[in-house]
């Protein structure tokens, strides 16, 4: 004779039975769901008074390294931006061996508002100079974007060296709302011969197109300063800008095309830019 406990199971089998021959599905384990994706990682916040970083530039169709250098001792949220170009055959981190975190921490406890300076990679005059590699386009469409992801304001000056001036009075024509903008030795080109010789710009049209020389007035009405050595084998170029662009500070003074000379007036080029920057 069967048990109790044999009845009831019995019994429940057969009205399990019934249910799923009526159509009622059996109840089935819900399978876990994929792990939530965490959000992309942000850029890292400044907390160091220099930063190199890395960024993937459609622009340049490349990763480019991303300099950032803040005074020592300052918060570097909401701080205005000072572009820095660097000089042909170089890179963003050359600012770093003339010594300009240093000289950047001088000027501002010598009482000047504090501010940033950003230099990225760039190459071949900072113009469009190869197929798919455009720094002017970087600057202006993608510099902006990372410095404001790190909590920096929008570039709103620009100092370059040699090739990099030859960028900075390129980048002026376009942000014409910029402060200041400061060319140090520029690398500029009285004629296309001279032009040629250096084989970044593709034809005498692309290099008048893009050298400030002949788009003089097109820099008005942005602060310009020019720095070059009377030794440079550039002076006569700087002389000829000078003259037409008269300058809000115009200093030639001995030196050549050398960072001995760069270091020499790098602070006084950093003051030209912080004064207008507050």
């Amino acid at each position: 004779m069967p048990s109790e406990v044999s009845r009831r199971v019995a019994l429940a089998g057969l009205a399990l039975g019934a249910l799923t021959a009526c159509g009622e599905p059996e109840p089935q384990p819900s399978a876990p769901g994929p792990p939530a994706v965490p959000p992309p990682p942000g850029p890292a916040p400044l907390t160091d008074p220099v930063t190199v970083q890395r960024e993937h530039s459609a622009a340049r169709g490349r990763e480019v390294d991303l300099v950032l250098i803040v005074p020592e001792g300052v918060a570097a949220a909401g701080l205005p931006v000072c572009l820095a170009l660097h000089g042909r055959g170089a890179s963003a981190r050359w600012f770093l061996g003339l010594g300009l975190p240093a000289m950047l921490t001088e000027v501002v406890r010598s009482g000047l508002p504090p501010f940033a300076v950003v230099a990225p990679d760039g190459d071949h005059y900072w113009v469009d100079g190869k197929r798919g590699d455009d720094p002017q386009r970087m600057l202006s469409e993608e510099v902006p974007r990372w410095v404001a992801g790190r909590g920096l304001r929008a570039p709103s000056a620009a100092l370059g060296i040699s090739m990099g001036a030859f960028g900075a009075l390129r980048y002026a024509r376009d942000h014409r709302d910029l402060r200041a903008v400061a060319a140090c030795s520029p690398a500029l080109f009285t004629s296309w011969g001279d032009a040629r010789s250096r084989n970044v710009f593709r034809d005498r049209q692309h290099w008048e197109s893009h050298e400030p020389l002949r788009h003089v007035d097109e820099l008005r009405p942005v602060p310009v300063g020019v720095w070059c050595g009377t030794a440079d084998p550039f002076v006569s170029a700087a002389r000829r800008f000078v003259q037409a662009a008269q300058p809000a500070v115009a200093e030639l003074s001995p030196g050549g095309h050398t960072d001995r000379y760069w270091k020499s007036v790098l602070p006084a080029i950093l003051r030209f830019a912080g004064e207008r920057l507050r």
